[in-house]
């Protein structure tokens, strides 16, 4: 399991999250809130299981690497 999320992509993903999971935990958000879990966790971790299953990659170091 490889790194397939580039930098401004995590650092996106992992705000939204944040931002998402804040207002359902803190504020009494919609239950859909929860969802924000799953882009602070691909954030976090820098892999995306989608971008796998479609073959692309926004981690410029990490395509360089593969070859």
């Amino acid at each position: 399991m490889g790194k397939n999320v580039g930098g401004i992509d995590r650092i996106i993903r992992i705000v939204s999250g944040a931002l998402l999971v804040a207002w359902a935990a803190v504020l009494g958000g919609p239950i859909w809130a929860w969802i924000g879990i799953v882009p602070l966790a691909t954030g976090a971790l820098g892999f995306c299981p989608i971008y796998t299953l479609i073959n692309m990659s926004t981690c410029s170091r990490c395509k360089s690497d593969d070859k």
